[in-house]
């Protein structure tokens, strides 16, 4: 089974106030920079088998700040850039203020159907949930069993994968959050997911490396649940 970690970017200039969406050549602020150093010291008690990000410049750097923490604790991670966990597409919504967009008839739409929004000259939040639950379980199968790695995205791409691993509909994906340089964390089994962590920005996160190759026999199958909750992964 794998486990991914789902790590949306740290802050920009316009984190909050406006939608950055594709904003070209927006990179992290110091708030930011020091948020991606700290996750990344974090996950650096985790051998990550790989680190992909979305393309554009505010994960690339956040992704970049955790691979140097991997180097720097004597991992060598894979390396991949993937254009399916980018930012939602916009379109014309892009680079505007967040409290002018809600006033906006559509932004009513967001925030209840989400599935069936479509932005104006951008992309169909539907679709976005699509591609980026594709990429995600693709590089979980492909990384193979006991594989722990990081995808670095955005917060409506990752509050969508987390939504399809609870096994619950788009639209109800508002109920999800997914703070700058937080932390979800999806394992993934031949049957199905187990959500183990949502919006976490500073637990411990070294229980979920992977144990040693002998201790991972199990007499329950991987992909059972444990009745009435079990001890959790931090017990001894």
């Amino acid at each position: 089974m794998s486990t991914v970690l789902l790590v949306r970017h740290g802050l920009t200039s316009m984190t909050g106030p406006i939608l950055a969406g594709h904003t070209p050549e927006l990179f992290l602020d110091e708030r930011g920079v020091r948020q991606a150093d700290a996750v990344a010291a974090r996950i650096a008690a985790i051998p990550l088998t790989a680190i992909v990000t979305s393309p554009l410049e505010r994960c690339h750097q956040t992704a970049e700040a955790i691979l140097a923490a991997q180097r720097a604790a004597g991992h060598d991670p894979q390396w991949a850039v993937d254009e399916r966990i980018v930012e939602v597409k916009y379109g014309d919504w892009t680079g505007k203020a967040i409290k002018d967009l809600a006033k906006d008839p559509l932004w009513k739409v967001v925030q209840a159907q989400p599935s069936a929004v479509q932005f104006p000259n951008g992309e169909r939040m539907a679709d976005m949930q699509a591609r980026g639950v594709a990429a995600i379980r693709e590089w979980d199968a492909k990384l193979g069993p006991d594989a722990v790695w990081v995808a670095c995205s955005h917060g409506d791409v990752i509050k969508a994968v987390l939504a399809d691993a609870y096994g619950i509909h788009l639209d109800m994906f508002q109920r999800i959050v997914a703070d700058p340089c937080s932390v979800s964390v999806v394992r993934y089994t031949d049957t199905r997911p187990f959500v183990l962590r949502t919006n976490d920005i500073g637990g411990e996160l070294a229980s979920l490396a992977p144990p040693p190759p002998k201790a991972r026999r199990r007499k329950r199958p991987a992909d059972d649940a444990t009745l009435g909750g079990g001890a959790g992964s931090g017990s001894v």
